[in-house]
């Protein structure tokens, strides 16, 4: 199975709400990597690496939060990072 990296840009309610710890422990879950980061208009974005299930359960699972709200999430495939070993929180994107 090819690797695929996905970036996303979520809406809703997804700052104060865990997201972007949420998206970590799953991703270490699942074996992924890339980075989720709070956007300064309230977005949150995430580009994420690895098999492409892996990367749409990732998504899933984040959407079953029960305090994370997703009102859209605009994915678009980009080009992979070679020698990314890792998924990380990003602290601030502003």
């Amino acid at each position: 199975m090819d690797t695929v990296r996905m970036r996303y840009n979520f809406i809703g309610r997804v700052q104060g709400v865990g997201f972007r710890y949420t998206a970590y422990y799953v991703a270490k879950q699942l074996d992924l990597t890339g980075f989720v980061m709070n956007e300064d208009d309230g977005s949150v974005t995430m580009e994420v690496q690895g098999n492409p299930f892996a990367v749409k359960d990732m998504v899933n699972r984040i959407k079953e939060s029960r305090w994370i709200h997703i009102d859209s999430s605009n994915p678009r495939r980009i080009p992979t990072v070679e020698g990314e070993h890792s998924f990380r929180v990003i602290s601030t994107g502003y």
